[in-house]
């Protein structure tokens, strides 16, 4: 985690910089210290040193170790699955799943900080993750075992993920195979582009249903890479509706775009194997209505 100093924080302190702008808990802080963990310009500092200008404050962060101070957020919560090891959350949109810079206290990690009674000892383990602007099915693990275990199947087929976009445009063929590589746009810090650069993603669709110039799709990634759904589809001349990055934002889905986490397979420690599913948002059926 980098910070580059403005020349609007000239004269703050290494601390106040680690705690106000990258929003890191005082805890972290702490532990942090300790280590040689916190730079200034790559050299070691003290929390007490001023920056300066052009400065480069690094934070360096140990294996497992919450980076933000949890704070209560008290949402309701659709968990349609659990069990001691593990949480399916029906993740609701706009909401980050973990928190940043831009959301240290409006996350999916926030709500689950609550939903578990606001444990002293709190590490957030999701196993993966979805776009603040994606609803739907996400995994958060309750143990580091658990989280291991399911990250090393999540791009695999033990670990299977379904998703329902609405797109503006409908696909040429009615199922298709997207193989194109994927990496950051020239200067960009978000912004993905299929590239010949970039890393393999393949993704699967099907078109479910027309409605005038929009299209329900299916799709099944093979890859899980930043975007892949919202690039690989835009690609084709079809952009997830409402996607303010690849397409054109609406008013139909204020903070939002129509693509949703619908189904979540995987087995059980114990080899039993699970299927969750998560209904299209009713937000989208009156997209489709509409065309």
């Amino acid at each position: 985690m980098e910070h580059l100093v403005g020349v609007s924080e000239d004269g703050r302190s290494v601390h106040d910089l680690l705690r106000h702008v990258l929003f890191l808990s005082e805890s972290a802080i702490r532990r942090a210290k300790w280590s040689g963990r916190i730079l200034l310009n790559g050299e070691p500092v003290t929390v007490r040193t001023p920056c300066r200008a052009g400065d480069r404050l690094s934070f360096l962060p140990a294996e497992d170790e919450p980076l933000f101070q949890p704070k209560p957020l008290t949402i309701e919560l659709r968990i349609p699955w659990r069990d001691e090891r593990l949480l399916i959350i029906d993740k609701p949109a706009p909401l980050a799943s973990q928190s940043g810079r831009n959301h240290p206290d409006d996350s999916l990690e926030n709500a689950v900080f609550s939903y578990l009674h606001e444990p002293e000892r709190f590490v957030y383990r999701p196993v993966n993750r979805l776009d603040k602007g994606t609803s739907g099915l996400m995994a958060v693990a309750l143990t580091a075992e658990e989280q291991a275990r399911l990250q090393a199947l999540l791009h695999t087929d033990g670990f299977g993920r379904t998703y329902l976009a609405v797109t503006d445009g409908i696909p040429e063929a009615e199922r298709g195979v997207i193989s194109a590589p994927i990496a950051k746009a020239p200067g960009a810090t978000i912004r993905r582009v299929c590239s010949p650069d970039g890393k393999p993603c393949v993704t699967h669709y099907e078109v479910l249903r027309v409605s005038g110039n929009r299209a329900l799709l299916r799709l099944r990634l093979e890859t899980g890479r930043t975007h892949q759904i919202r690039v690989h589809l835009a690609s084709l001349g079809c952009p997830v509706t409402g996607d303010f990055l690849y397409g054109t934002e609406t008013d139909e889905l204020p903070g939002r775009f129509a693509l949703h986490s619908a189904e979540i397979r995987f087995p059980t420690l114990e080899g039993d194997a699970v299927h969750v599913v998560s209904p299209l948002p009713d937000a989208f059926e009156r997209l489709l209505e509409r065309g």
